[in-house]
C-alpha cells in the first residue's frame, strides 16, 4: 500500500504516531472475525437508560439512520446512542485529542502538542454565556446526546469495540462539556501560521518579497510595526502552530456550494448543491441522519461527537456552507523581563504572566507537569528565552459561543430562509458562507462568524503586544458581513473566494481561496437557463482545471529541441484541460505545474533554504502571475519544467505517452489510524481509487502528486420542496466497525460518482429500510 507523509486525521494527528498503539499480532482472519463479534446491535429492541418513550430506528440500505421520537429529550438522546454505536471509536479519539491527552494513548511525543491544545483550545469564560450563545434549546439537547453517548458505553458494560480496544483505549462517560472545545476550529479561524510565515520571510527577503509571494485581498500594504521582532518568528514558532491545527494559507482545504431559485430550475423549486472538502478520512467526518420528534425534522450531515445536523435540511429550508475565511486570530510578540521571565512588557511597567498548572497522563511514563501562560492578549505558544519574546496568541475562540459548528443547532430550528438568516447570528466559529432556500421558493446567502474589528492595521503581519496599539476594537455586527437575497441571475455561490463587494468598508481577512473553482462554478451556471438534479451532480464531479487556461499556453511559442519534447508539449496545447481519470494529459499537467512552479522558486531564491520558505509562503495566485510574466526569457524554465516532469512520468508510468494516465499515477485511499501493519491494513484500509480532479477543480482533489489526501468525501444536493428527490454521496461509509455492511460500502458510489437518495418522507423511508431497531425505556 502507498502512504503519504501528509495524511493525517480529521484531529491533525499523524497516523504514524498510532503505530505502538495499533500493531496487533494477529492474522488478518482472526481480526476480521473479532471485529464481526464486537459489532454493535442494529436490528431488534434494546433498553436504553433515560429514554421515557419508544424509539424507532429505521436503517436504510446506505447505512443511514432514521430516528423517530416522541419528544426531543428522547430523539436527541437517541442520536447520541446510534452515533456511538456507529462510531464511538473516532467519537474518543477527537474528545481525547480536543482535550489534549493524546500522551496518554501514544506516549511522551504527544506531551508538547497536548499542552499546546490545552492551552489553546479550551474555553476558559462565563459558561452561562457560553450555552446562552447557541440558543435557548443548546445545553439541554447537548445533555440528552450526551446521556445517549453515555448509555451506549453503559450498554456495552466494560466490552470494547475492537477499535478502542487495538487503540488502548477505556471507557469513560461524557460530559456536555466535552463538546465546548475550540480545537478543532483552530485551523479554520485564522491566520496565525500564515502571519508568522510572512515575517519569516520580511526577515529573511523583505517587505516586497512578501508581498509579492502571498499577496492580500482586497490589497493593502504590509507595514511591519514598529518595535516587531520579525526575526524571531522562526521555524519553532510556526511548528507550535502547526500542532494545534493552523495550516499555512489559512487552510489548505475548500469547499462549493451554490443555490438556483425555481426559475433556473426544470422543477420550479429553489436546487442547492453543497460538497464540503475535507480529509478523506477514515471513518469519514462526516455522519448522515435522519431526526423527527413533534415539531422538529432534520436530515442532513452532521459530525458524529456533536447533535442534531450542520448541513441539511428540516422539510422547511435547506442549507449549505464553505468556509467563510475570517481572520480571527492575531499573533503578539510580549517582551520578557531581562532577569524575570515570569513578567512582560505593558507600556512602560512589566505585569506578570498568568499561570496555570496541569498534569498530563503519559502511556509508560511518569505523569508530568506542565505550566501554561497567557498574557493579556491570551495564551503563549512560544516562548524564546534567548530573544526575551514570547508568542500570544489572540483568536475568537476566547469568546463565547465559539465552539466549532455548535452554533447549527440554532439552524435546524428555522421555519424560513428569513429565520435561517437570524439564526446564522449564532453561528460564531469557524467562519462560513451560508447559502439557503425554503418551499416558498426564497433563495439567500449570509456570511457567519466572528469578526474582529481592527482599527489602523491588517492583520497580516505579528504585532508587538507592548504598546496596546494593536487591540481589538470589538467584533463587527452582523448586518455588517455580506449577505446577499436572489440576485438577477438566479443563483448564489461561494467557494471559499473573496465573498466582499468591492469597495465593502468592512474587510473580514485578506487571504482566500484561489478563484478558480468560483470561476468555474459561475461558468456551470451560467451555461444554461434551468438545471436539473442530474445537473448538479455533474457540476459537482467537474474537473476543467480553469488553471490550465493560464499555464499551457505558455508553451505555444516556444518549440521544443527534441521530438520527444514536442510530442509532450503537443500533448498539452491539444487537450480540453479536464483532468480526468484515464486523461494522458491531466497527468503531464500535473507534474508540469509542480516542476514549473519548483523551477521558478529556485530561480528566485538565494539558496537552498530560501527556495524552501518561499515554496511555503507562494500562493498560486502569485506563481501564476510571476509565470505568465515570464516573457521570451522563460524560455528554458517552461520546456525545462516540462523535460523534468515528462522524465517523472516515463520512471512511474513507462515511455509510452499514449498510456499514461492520471488515475494510475493520482490514487486516494481511506487509509484508517488503526492500519498500520500487515493484519490491521487488510481490516481498516481501502485503496487504492483512481482519482480524477485537480486543487483548483470543483471535483477538488488536494494532496501530492501520486495521493489525492483531501476532497469531498461528502456531497449534498437538495431539491427544497420535494426533499425525497434530494441526494448524497458521502464515503467510505456510515459505520467506522470493520466488518460492519455499511463500513466501506458506500465507497464504489464515491469513486463512480454515482449518488443514493436522502429519504425524508416516512413512506419513503420504509420503502428503503433494511433493518429497524427499536429502542425501548429502561425497567424501572
Amino acid at each position: 500500500m502507498r502512504r503519504s507523509g501528509l495524511l493525517v486525521l480529521a484531529v491533525g494527528l499523524p497516523l504514524g504516531l498510532l503505530w505502538s498503539a495499533s500493531r496487533s499480532g494477529d492474522e488478518p482472519s482472526d481480526l476480521a472475525a473479532r471485529a464481526r463479534a464486537s459489532l454493535s446491535q442494529t436490528s431488534g429492541s434494546l433498553r436504553v437508560p433515560g429514554l421515557r418513550q419508544r424509539v424507532e430506528v429505521l436503517r436504510d440500505r446506505w447505512g443511514i439512520p432514521h430516528i423517530y421520537a416522541s419528544s426531543e429529550d428522547d430523539l436527541f438522546l437517541a442520536q447520541g446512542f446510534v452515533q456511538a454505536q456507529d462510531r464511538l471509536y473516532q467519537m474518543e479519539l477527537w474528545r481525547r485529542s480536543s482535550q489534549g491527552r493524546l500522551a496518554e494513548l501514544l506516549g511522551p511525543d504527544l506531551i508538547e502538542r497536548d499542552r499546546l491544545t490545552r492551552l489553546v483550545g479550551r474555553y476558559r469564560g462565563d459558561r452561562a454565556a457560553e450555552w446562552a450563545s447557541y440558543g435557548p434549546e443548546a445545553r439541554s439537547t447537548v445533555e440528552s446526546f450526551v446521556r445517549g453517548v453515555n448509555a451506549w458505553i453503559v450498554h456495552l458494560d466494560g466490552r470494547r469495540p475492537l477499535e478502542l480496544e487495538l487503540a488502548g483505549m477505556d471507557l469513560e462517560p461524557w460530559s456536555p462539556e466535552d463538546l465546548l472545545s475550540r480545537a478543532e476550529a483552530f485551523g479554520m479561524s485564522g491566520n496565525a501560521i500564515s502571519e508568522a510565515l510572512r515575517a519569516r520571510v520580511v526577515a529573511g527577503g523583505g517587505v516586497a518579497l512578501a508581498q509579492r509571494l502571498r499577496p492580500p485581498d482586497p490589497p493593502v500594504d504590509l507595514i511591519v510595526p514598529a518595535g516587531l521582532p520579525v526575526e524571531a518568528a522562526d521555524g519553532a514558532l510556526e511548528a507550535a502552530l502547526g500542532s494545534i491545527g493552523a495550516e499555512v494559507g489559512f487552510g489548505s482545504g475548500g469547499s462549493n456550494n451554490w443555490v438556483v431559485a425555481g426559475r433556473r430550475s426544470v422543477t420550479g423549486r429553489p436546487l442547492l448543491a453543497n460538497d464540503p472538502h475535507r480529509a478523506l478520512d477514515s471513518p469519514s467526518l462526516r455522519y448522515l441522519v435522519h431526526l423527527e420528534a413533534p415539531g422538529l425534522r432534520l436530515m442532513g450531515a452532521v459530525v458524529p461527537w456533536f447533535p442534531g445536523i450542520a448541513i441539511g435540511h428540516n422539510g422547511r429550508v435547506g442549507w449549505g456552507l464553505t468556509i467563510l475565511r475570517i481572520d480571527a486570530q492575531d499573533l503578539y510578540a510580549e517582551t520578557l523581563h531581562p532577569e524575570d521571565p515570569g513578567r512582560y512588557r505593558v507600556g512602560e511597567t512589566w505585569e506578570p504572566l498568568r499561570e496555570e498548572r496541569e498534569t498530563i497522563r503519559v502511556k509508560g511514563s511518569a505523569p508530568v507537569e506542565v505550566a501554561l501562560q497567557y498574557s493579556r492578549h491570551g495564551p503563549l505558544v512560544h516562548v524564546d528565552p534567548a530573544r526575551r519574546v514570547a508568542w500570544a496568541l489572540r483568536w475568537t475562540g476566547q469568546e463565547p459561543g465559539t465552539a466549532g459548528y455548535l452554533g447549527a443547532l440554532a439552524l435546524g430550528r428555522a421555519r424560513s430562509a428569513a429565520e435561517l438568516r437570524a439564526a446564522c447570528r449564532r453561528w460564531k466559529m469557524p467562519g462560513e458562507n451560508f447559502v439557503f432556500a425554503d418551499v416558498e421558493g426564497t433563495i439567500g446567502y449570509q456570511a457567519a462568524g466572528l469578526a474582529p474589528v481592527r482599527r489602523g492595521w491588517s492583520g497580516l503581519l505579528p504585532v508587538p503586544g507592548a504598546g496596546g496599539a494593536y487591540a481589538w476594537d470589538g467584533f463587527l455586527a452582523e448586518a455588517a458581513l455580506p449577505a446577499a437575497g436572489e440576485p438577477p441571475s438566479g443563483y448564489l455561490a461561494t467557494a471559499n473566494h473573496n465573498v466582499l463587494p468591492e469597495g465593502h468598508p468592512h474587510p473580514v481577512g485578506h487571504e482566500w481561496a484561489e478563484r478558480y473553482r468560483i470561476e468555474r462554478v459561475h461558468e456551470l451556471l451560467r451555461r444554461r437557463e434551468r438545471f436539473s438534479v442530474e445537473d448538479f451532480q455533474a457540476f459537482q464531479h467537474d474537473v476543467t482545471a480553469l488553471l490550465a487556461r493560464d499555464l499551457v499556453p505558455l508553451l505555444r511559442t516556444h518549440e521544443p529541441p527534441t521530438p520527444r519534447l514536442r510530442r509532450a508539449r503537443d500533448l498539452l496545447l491539444g487537450w480540453d484541460g479536464r483532468m480526468s481519470r484515464d486523461s494522458a494529459a491531466a497527468a503531464l499537467f500535473a507534474v508540469w505545474q509542480h516542476q514549473l512552479v519548483a523551477r521558478w522558486v529556485q530561480s528566485e531564491a538565494r539558496d537552498q533554504a530560501g527556495a524552501s520558505l518561499m515554496s511555503r509562503a507562494l500562493t498560486l495566485t502569485a506563481a501564476v502571475r510571476a509565470l505568465r510574466g515570464l516573457g521570451p526569457g522563460g524560455r528554458t524554465l517552461l520546456l525545462g519544467a516540462l523535460d523534468d516532469a515528462t522524465l517523472v512520468l516515463e520512471r512511474r508510468l513507462g515511455s509510452d505517452l499514449s498510456a499514461w494516465r492520471w488515475g494510475d499515477l493520482h490514487q486516494a485511499w481511506f487509509a484508517h489510524p488503526l492500519g498500520m501493519d500487515e493484519a490491521t491494513r487488510a481490516l481498516f484500509d481501502r485503496g487504492p481509487i483512481p482519482r480524477p480532479g485537480h486543487p483548483t477543480t470543483v471535483n477538488a482533489a488536494a494532496g501530492t502528486l501520486s495521493v489525492q489526501t483531501s476532497g469531498a468525501s461528502f456531497r449534498m444536493i437538495l431539491d427544497v420542496g420535494d426533499w425525497d428527490r434530494s441526494v448524497a454521496t458521502s464515503a467510505p461509509g456510515q459505520s467506522g466497525q470493520p466488518g460492519s455492511p455499511h463500513y466501506d460500502d458506500l465507497i464504489p458510489y464515491w469513486a463512480e460518482e454515482r449518488y443514493f437518495p436522502l429519504a425524508f418522507s416516512r413512506g419513503r423511508v420504509e420503502e428503503v429500510a433494511d433493518r429497524g431497531l427499536t429502542l425501548e425505556p429502561a425497567r424501572p
